[in-house]
């Protein structure tokens, strides 16, 4: 900060009203987020650390919490590529039908996750459309690990989508143009003036995918299988603890989703915000 300036809690502005809407932003958080949030910590903190460490190194709950956090890691990270693919021909080119497509990207927002589970279980069990193809191969998809992988990149595409199209839509083509004319390649283009400025919402988009695909329980427990320790998610083991009346493994495992979660998420918006400073002036 320059010598001489001083440090405000806001930025000035002509529209008044900061204080109430800071007041009922500070008050819907926390009745919304913060509240239930810490009441889930404090129901963990209870246990004591022996009890809690006892429930988290548990051989079950850790292969469900790798189960869900890998897949939900793989699915975003195959999002975040053929997201970008399929934002780049609905916003760069014109060709028939590509409203209906466009309409087709939303269709996991609006779909009972529900409905979408029993719809891949259909397709790709092994007497299934897909799945009766593949079985010849050896290749088996439903009620494994890949199959939960195939359900999370179903509901998470249209988050990588949406939040590409608008900054794609707003790329300036001259400065593309311009490059050419100066003797740049398609690649050098791509990947010194159009990459830099989809960077910071193509990490939003992978963020939102994969916070989308670690809580999903719906379309997945229908094609899993739902095996310990094969297919087994840790969102359906707090279930399964619920089911048992077993509340304090449910609230230990659901806290550690929720520490693990935050983490990943914190550290997605610094790589964001440091990618926002590395590229935002290129």
């Amino acid at each position: 900060m320059a010598s001489g300036t001083t440090w405000t809690f806001r930025k000035p502005s002509i529209i008044p009203g900061f204080g109430l809407a800071f007041g009922f932003t500070l008050t819907y958080l926390s009745l919304i987020v913060l509240i239930p949030l810490a009441a889930l910590v404090l129901m963990t903190a209870s246990l004591g650390w022996p009890e809690f460490w006892r429930i988290a190194s548990d051989p079950r709950t850790l292969a469900a919490l790798r189960l869900s956090f890998g897949a939900s890691l793989a699915a975003a990270g195959i999002n975040a590529v053929f997201g970008l693919i399929v934002a780049w021909v609905l916003v760069r080119y014109d060709f028939p039908g590509r409203r209906l497509l466009d309409a087709f990207v939303d269709l996991p927002f609006a779909l009972p996750t529900a409905v979408a589970g029993i719809a891949l279980t259909a397709l790709y069990a092994p007497n299934g459309w897909i799945g009766s193809l593949l079985a010849p191969l050896g290749i088996k998809v439903a009620y494994t690990p890949a199959g939960i992988v195939i359900a999370l990149i179903f509901i998470g595409l249209p988050f990588v989508v949406r939040t590409l199209q608008p900054v794609m839509e707003e790329i300036d083509r001259e400065v593309e143009e311009a490059a050419a004319t100066l003797g740049a390649s398609r690649f050098l283009t791509f990947r010194r003036i159009i990459l830099p400025t989809l960077l910071p919402p193509l990490l939003t988009g992978f963020a939102l995918a994969l916070a989308r695909a670690v809580g999903e329980y719906g379309s997945v427990i229908f094609i899993a299988g739902n095996i310990p320790f094969v297919s087994e998610i840790a969102p359906l083991l707090i279930v399964v603890r619920l089911t048992e009346f077993n509340y304090p493994a449910a609230t230990a495992v659901a806290t550690l989703m929720l520490l693990i979660s935050f983490a990943l998420l914190l550290a997605i918006n610094l790589i964001q915000a440091w990618s926002r400073r590395r590229f935002g002036n290129v």
